[in-house]
């Protein structure tokens, strides 16, 4: 099949293990990001295999129109960067392993990198040994504060953990069914949203974007928030309000906030608030990119090429494209 794959932007593909899965296969690799759909068309107009990173490109009807050799989507995780009604109607197989039971460590360890990082004021220590002075401030240890988990999934559960080998008192708020899930593992559920987002020192944000969680922590809840606390986000970041994350920090509540996630990305406007602000720490979108990680999620994806190859295909979104 003749495969293509975008936005691997560091033509990190090639160098795991996992690639010689598609060594009988015909692939091209772009490594740049291109968003104008006559580009994509031009450059995928001979794919019938696509394999998308995550949701760094969005592939919706426009594209998809013009792709007329196009038979298969391979990804991993949710979906909502694609127009899958679009796709069946073109003949568009969409195959994504979702991964129940498996948690992304990688976004869970990044996760307790930027707690740890803005914490204890790393990058600012940093820069002032750079700069060629000395300590620049005063931290803040863990030990004995509390933990907020809003959305006790896989990675949330994950970083529970962490927070309770550090001696972190851990509170949950998230729906009640994972909410029983939480109690069955021994942590501390707060008795309304209200008592949660004003009780933790540490509040992290482990959910998927759906429409039922768009927007769903408020600027109302950031406003209830503890003085000094930080609002940590490696989930997405329409989680938020739009445009309620700024004003809080500039209110003072939360104090500060770790990012790894923007509602526009690549973020490279470096006129960007949240970039100028000294209490927050960002990064670009890297919880879940690690060699380990990839080699474990492409696996996967390749997997889903070669099922498709051999009539079998698996982690059908759409099977009805199959079926008729």
């Amino acid at each position: 099949m003749k495969i293509a794959i975008l936005d691997d932007w560091f033509d990190t593909l090639r160098r795991l293990p996992c690639y010689s899965l598609l060594r009988d296969h015909e692939v091209t690799v772009w490594t740049d990001h291109a968003e104008d759909s006559d580009v994509l068309a031009q450059r995928l107009a001979d794919t019938e295999a696509l394999v998308l990173i995550r949701e760094r490109t969005t592939i919706r009807r426009e594209l998809i129109e013009k792709l007329p050799k196009l038979r298969l989507i391979s990804q991993r995780s949710v979906y909502p960067h694609i127009d899958v009604a679009a796709c069946s109607e073109h003949g568009v197989l969409v195959c994504s392993d979702l991964h129940a039971d498996t948690p992304s460590y990688a976004a869970a360890e990044l996760t307790w990198t930027l707690v740890l990082a803005a914490m204890r004021q790393l990058p600012q220590q940093v820069e002032s040994m750079r700069q060629g002075h000395w300590q620049c401030g005063v931290g803040h240890t863990v030990r004995g504060k509390t933990m907020g988990i809003f959305g006790y999934g896989r990675i949330g559960r994950v970083v529970a953990g962490y927070a309770r080998a550090f001696g972190m008192r851990v509170l949950v708020w998230a729906r009640p069914e994972s909410l029983q899930r939480a109690r069955e593992d021994g942590y501390e559920v707060a008795s309304s949203r209200q008592e949660f987002f004003a009780s933790c020192d540490v509040l992290s944000l482990h959910m998927r974007l759906v429409p039922a969680t768009k927007g769903i922590v408020t600027a109302a809840d950031l406003a209830a928030m503890k003085e000094g606390s930080l609002f940590v986000n490696t989930s997405r970041a329409g989680l938020v309000e739009p445009g309620a994350l700024l004003q809080a920090l500039r209110a003072g509540r939360p104090a500060m906030a770790a990012l790894d996630v923007f509602e526009q990305e690549p973020l490279t406007d470096t006129a960007n608030p949240l970039l100028q602000m000294p209490n927050v720490l960002c990064t670009p979108h890297i919880g879940y990119v690690t060699y380990e990680e990839w080699d474990l999620q492409f696996k996967d994806v390749f997997n889903q090429i070669l099922a498709f190859a051999a009539g079998r295909p698996v982690n059908m979104v759409n099977p009805q494209v199959v079926t008729s």
